[in-house]
């Protein structure tokens, strides 16, 4: 298939399949509530149900040795986490982007395919703030 990124990754490499309000999937595995992946490791369940009772401490297990960028999946619509989070990531210089978990499932799948070190923290796509 022309563009397929597929191919030229290793065997193994988790990349979202699919998703709706309810679900994310990685690969051919489904999952039905906020989840992390960190150096190709799937932490789920993980979080909050909503972007607003995110804290610091939800993202230590990415923040202790951090990627080249994080992206932080919002649910429904992008916004943005507690001031603190943010002024951590910069104080840290961590790269840390929010967007709207479809879109940061995508942008995932895209920077993994350009071998970079990313990192995702996922509501599920219906969440809301």
């Amino acid at each position: 298939m022309k563009g397929d990124i597929s191919a030229h990754l290793p065997a193994g490499t988790l990349l979202f399949s699919a998703y709706d309000d309810d679900y994310l999937r990685l690969n051919e595995h489904k999952h039905n509530t906020g989840l992390i992946i960190h150096g190709n490791i799937v932490t789920a369940p993980w979080g909050p149900a909503c972007l607003s009772d995110l804290n610091l401490q939800q993202l230590e297990a990415i923040t202790a040795s951090p990627p080249e960028v994080i992206l932080l999946g919002t649910g429904r619509t992008t916004a943005f986490p507690d001031r603190e989070i943010l002024d951590y990531m910069a104080d840290h210089h961590i790269g840390f982007e929010c967007m709207d978990t479809r879109a940061a499932a995508r942008t995932y799948n895209i920077l993994v395919g350009e071998g970079r070190t990313v990192s995702a923290a996922m509501l599920l796509p219906g969440a809301k703030k």
